[in-house]
């Protein structure tokens, strides 16, 4: 009997998100770029590795209008599209 009552010696510590949280779009203000990134995944079968830009252009909606957490692009693994247009973005 004495086994039962173990169950609330280790507690269960919830921890929040790494990113934490950020508003929702209640306004829609970057519904426009949501849509687009939409629309690509659904063109491409939802291969997300092709939409990267549209990817990149809702993200960076979201920090402009502060509905997210400001963070170098490169820090969100766009480093690569930082630069300058993709080969991707051309081919649609």
């Amino acid at each position: 009997m004495s086994t039962a009552m173990n169950f609330g010696s280790k507690s269960f510590q919830p921890r929040p998100p790494d990113k934490g949280s950020f508003p929702l779009d209640h306004f829609g203000e970057c519904e426009h770029f949501k849509e687009r990134f939409l629309k690509c995944l659904r063109d491409r079968r939802f291969e997300n590795a092709l939409c990267r830009n549209e990817s990149r252009d809702y993200l960076q909606c979201r920090m402009d209008r502060q509905l997210m957490a400001q963070e170098p692009l490169e820090k969100l693994g766009f480093g690569d599209l930082t630069g300058g247009k993709s080969e991707a973005k051309t081919q649609v």
